[in-house]
């Protein structure tokens, strides 16, 4: 008789082990299969992985949760399953520089996010947050994995609350390289800067079928929130790139302005110092009218590294430019009012744009730069009806919250409000420089000599050689940085050619400035 202990199954051997191991690997690297990579490719996509290994050094890449897979029986889901699921999760270096990075899969369930989806993005955020270092999403998801039902809601939840957390504490990019619909958008709006590329990806809350069964709108994808959209209108997105290769460049350009968290400091880069930091070429630059326009671009430009000025936000709020820079190799934040667009003035978008921008370089140890030629608020029923005032009001909350080495170049106008707003020393500037051209003043001339000399302009014989006559003696007055100087509003007056160099020396002076806010929980910006 034979004995019933006889072994049933044969034990794998070490070989098949590992064999085994080889070819959940290779299953894993397929995503959601050959034809589907290829369906990617067509779009003129790269996938997840490709992402990837573009984005970081070579062959730094450690994965982390490869073989996961999701855990939902419904819907016929039980019957397919991917490795990874739908998502490349885990860590490498950007020019030797630590990087925690998420890239969604659109080849296995169109990107879209499943609670394990969630689980390991929510994985390497936490690693990101313990070991202070930046988290980069690479975003390409159809949204919830809506077979899974409010198990994929809680997982986005869970991606949010990371999300602020990391706010402030580690940098946190976001890519666009595909659709971004519904909860999806809220994770890339809470990091500091979005990308977007252009013609292959989107974001919005409703997509365009909604939006016309709510409001019979006709509108496209692309009208609606593609790349064009959110750099010019509506202001979501930071950077819009021609293609993914061009997006991945710049994400890794910015990366190098900026440090890996809020303790550390910007990156420096070696900078040979010049006995002449002079730049004649700066002398030229203003013109003689006052109100003809000039290039701010041109003069900031001229005062930083060479091409080491990269603009953010480029196509939104077109009256005041923000962007990095390098002075003498240090990374450095600058905020300038242009003339070129609207007079410079400050409006809801520009204040809005601005004070992002200036939280983000005081979250980061980032000096800030700020060169000013502004007229004043923009008027109007539409900026009252919309919010000028608590809007302006952000900018102005951004600049006195600031603890960073802060300095103001006043280039020509400095006046009203605006005047306060723009980095002044009363609201905690550690150096403010003025050009000889510059005028600081309530308002400009003609609007002071009106209400001033109003009586006497109506009196006079001649009214319009009066009024003439009154804001030429306006202007010898005050329309001149000497009245804030002899007050010490503003602590050197500079010829433009003198810039550079006692920038550079003003922020070397003030590289180991320590100041705190009173202590408290925090403060209420009036959102």
């Amino acid at each position: 008789m034979e004995s019933k202990d006889k072994n049933l199954y044969t034990l794998p051997t070490k070989e098949e082990k590992y064999s085994l191991l080889d070819k959940k690997n290779e299953e894993a690297l397929l995503g959601g299969g050959e034809r589907r990579v290829e369906g990617q490719h067509k779009k003129g996509k790269l996938t997840a992985r490709e992402r990837v290994e573009l984005l970081l050094d070579k062959g730094s890449f450690q994965e982390i949760g490869k073989f996961v897979m999701h855990r939902c029986k419904d819907f016929g889901l039980d019957n397919e399953y991917y490795l990874g699921d739908g998502v490349v999760t885990g860590y490498g270096t950007v020019n030797g520089r630590l990087i925690y990075v998420y890239s969604q899969d659109f080849t296995v369930f169109g990107g879209s996010l499943s609670e394990t989806h969630a689980e390991k993005i929510v994985k390497i955020m936490d690693l990101a947050m313990k070991n202070g270092a930046p988290v980069i999403g690479l975003n390409d998801s159809g949204g919830a994995r809506i077979q899974e039902g409010v198990v994929s809601l809680g997982g986005y939840a869970d991606i949010f609350y990371r999300n602020t957390l990391a706010s402030g504490l580690v940098p946190q990019l976001s890519a666009i390289m595909g659709p971004c619909a519904g909860g999806a958008v809220y994770s890339p709006a809470i990091t500091d800067f979005i990308f977007m590329v252009e013609n292959s990806s989107y974001m919005f809350v409703t997509g365009p079928n909604v939006v016309k069964t709510v409001t019979q709108e006709t509108v496209t994808s692309e009208e609606l929130g593609g790349a064009s959209t959110h750099s010019t209108k509506s202001g979501v997105t930071h950077f819009s790139c021609a293609n993914e290769v061009q997006c991945i460049n710049q994400l890794k350009q910015l990366l190098s302005y900026i440090p890996q968290n809020c303790e550390e400091k910007p990156p420096v880069i070696p900078y040979e110092s010049l006995d002449d930091e002079s730049r004649p070429a700066l002398d030229d630059l203003i013109p003689e009218n006052p109100n003809q326009p000039y290039d701010m671009r041109e003069v900031i430009e001229g005062i930083v590294d060479e091409a080491s000025f990269m603009e953010v936000h480029k196509n939104f709020a077109e009256n005041i430019i923000v962007g990095f820079a390098r002075l003498g190799g240090k990374s450095i934040g600058i905020v300038g009012n242009q003339p070129a667009s609207l007079a410079g003035v400050l409006d809801i978008n520009a204040s809005t744009k601005a004070a992002r921008f200036v939280r983000f370089c005081d979250c980061f140890n980032i000096p800030l730069l700020v060169m000013e030629d502004v007229p004043g608020f923009l008027p109007g029923t539409d900026q009252e009806w919309n919010g000028i005032i608590t809007n302006g009001a952000k900018l102005l909350f951004a600049f006195s919250e600031a603890t960073v080495p802060r300095v103001t170049v006043i280039t020509r106008k400095a006046y009203g409000g605006a005047y306060d707003v723009m980095n002044s020393k009363h609201i905690g500037a550690d150096m403010n420089f003025a050009w000889p051209m510059a005028e600081i003043a309530v308002m400009g001339a003609q609007g002071a000599a009106e209400i001033i000399f109003r009586k006497e302009i109506a009196a006079a014989d001649n009214p319009q050689e009066a009024l003439q006559e009154k804001i030429d003696a306006y202007t010898n007055k005050f329309a001149n940085p000497y009245k804030a100087a002899h007050r010490g509003y503003v602590d050197e007056v500079i010829k433009p050619n003198e810039t550079r160099r006692k920038l550079i020396m003003a922020f070397s002076m003030l590289q180991n400035k320590v100041d705190k806010l009173p202590k408290k929980k925090h403060g209420n910006i009036p959102l």
